[in-house]
């Protein structure tokens, strides 16, 4: 058993009550509250279970600096991660003893972490981008165009929405992207017509069920990324 974990001092403004039961419950309602992707709640709750699992189901306030760099070595030398997947790893255990169980860890400091290394990045030729292209077709094809011409991240392009697409002045509004911030990108002109392709045909269908007094259905933007 590691030292006494000593409750962390609040440098802002306290964060509400949390009112959940279950540790994960409340790691997950206190990172919504604090407008956290999907994307980074399901990789933060996915290394918090682990890390729980790998030490025994034991609750993480029973648990110190030696359970934690025990988890972190395993996932080193043992599963061979990436040093960012090593850090990920950190930074959600670390979320959940400051943000969740609001305790400080003195022993933050001693914890090794493994340095990145900067690589030249590989980038395709426009010959190549070409080829890969090519052998894509239908809405993947679309999408892999979408993506490559206007440099929308991969959730951005599947939850681009109609009223986000300006033909007039083809550009592309991107709702909250990375960081919860909105961006315009440029629409090639390339993609013009194939976009209107299937807005068009999204359209008809629309009218088709408001013709025949279809009702419409609720569609949540979240669950796109489980």
């Amino acid at each position: 058993m590691n030292s006494i974990i000593k409750p962390l001092k609040p440098a802002g403004p306290a964060h509400p009550p949390l009112g959940a039961i279950r540790l994960l419950d409340q790691m997950r309602e206190r990172l919504r509250y604090m407008h956290y992707s999907l994307r980074t709640e399901q990789t933060y709750l996915f290394w918090v279970r682990w890390f729980i699992r790998f030490s025994g189901l034991r609750h993480p306030k029973e648990m110190g600096q030696t359970e934690v760099e025990a988890f972190l070595t395993m996932l080193a030398n043992e599963r061979k991660v990436a040093a960012s997947t090593h850090r990920q790893a950190l930074s959600a255990i670390l979320y959940l003893y400051k943000e969740v169980l609001n305790q400080q860890l003195p022993w933050l400091q001693e914890i090794g972490r493994p340095s990145q290394v900067k690589r030249v990045p590989s980038v395709l030729t426009r010959d190549e981008v070409q080829r890969v292209l090519a052998l894509t077709s239908g809405e993947v094809g679309l999408l892999a165009r979408l993506l490559y011409g206007t440099g929308m991240r991969h959730m951005e392009g599947l939850s681009l929405r109609v009223k986000d697409v300006d033909f007039d002045r083809n550009v592309i509004v991107v709702r909250e992207g990375k960081g919860g911030k909105d961006r315009v990108v440029m629409l090639p002109k390339a993609l013009v017509q194939p976009l209107r392709e299937p807005l068009n045909a999204a359209r008809a269908l629309w009218t088709a069920d408001r013709a025949a007094q279809r009702p419409g259905v609720y569609f949540d933007r979240s669950t796109l990324g489980r």
